[in-house]
């Protein structure tokens, strides 16, 4: 007669282990498809609306071609609406430099030298630029530098920490709130100064950009003496250039 070798028993313990691994597993699977689903369909979401602001963008640049033209037809010119947003540089250090200037400069994020930020314009911040203009150099940015800038030398703040805008993730982790998820909806914030230009604004931190190509002319004088100080307007682009 045969011997049928009994079966040793399996311990509870590895059962309960096998248990919790297929749970395990099963559970990273499903978080897995999750993900995919909701990355597809964040990128159609943020494909579509990079496609609603190019066109936008494309509009608004229609209409001043045409009101400028209108105007040289009548004989006269077309003045630009004031400009909503700024871009701030510090050009100079602190050698001799009086405390109520230094405080406007901290309040303004401007700590370093070549330090640029994003600001709206009101009367408030005009008083601040004043204050501090031989310090500074600021003018009206265009779309084409905003997204320069952010693009190239964005960084963000998330956690009391400085990160690099790599990801779209990031910004929808700290923005998305907001309704900005992407890189696209971040420069629309910042370019139309939107509601939550501040909320965008502080979530960037300022940015180090590098000496201008070809130097400063002379940054004791005012940019209308023939100096780098102060308000430049539309020719701020210029140096965004020269220092991205």
């Amino acid at each position: 007669m045969a011997e049928v070798e009994a079966k040793a028993p399996v311990p509870e313990s590895v059962l309960k282990k096998q248990k919790r691994n297929e749970e395990w597993a099963l559970a990273k699977k499903l978080e897995l498809e999750t993900s995919k689903k909701k990355k597809l369909e964040s990128r159609k979401l943020i494909y579509n609306r990079a496609k609603q602001y190019a066109k936008e963008y494309a509009e608004q640049e229609k209409v001043l071609i045409q009101l400028k033209r209108e105007a040289k037809l009548k004989g006269g010119f077309y003045v630009d609406p004031e400009a909503k947003l700024l871009f701030i540089i510090r050009i100079r250090g602190i050698n001799a430099i009086d405390p109520k200037t230094k405080k406007i400069l901290q309040l303004l994020r401007l700590r370093q030298i070549f330090n640029g930020v994003f600001l709206k314009v009101n009367k408030a911040t005009m008083n601040m630029l004043h204050r501090v203009e031989p310090y500074v150099t600021y003018g009206y940015p265009n779309l084409k530098s905003v997204r320069e800038l952010i693009y190239k030398r964005g960084y963000g703040k998330l956690d009391k920490q400085r990160i690099a805008l790599t990801d779209n993730s990031i910004i929808e982790k700290a923005l998305g709130k907001f309704g900005i998820i992407c890189m696209e909806d971040l420069i629309h914030e910042i370019m139309t100064v939107g509601p939550h230009f501040k909320e965008a604004n502080n979530f960037l931190w300022p940015f180090k950009l590098k000496a201008p190509l070809g130097g400063l002319k002379k940054k004791r004088n005012h940019y209308v003496e023939g100096g780098d100080a102060g308000n430049r307007e539309n020719y701020i682009n210029e140096l965004i250039r020269r220092m991205n």
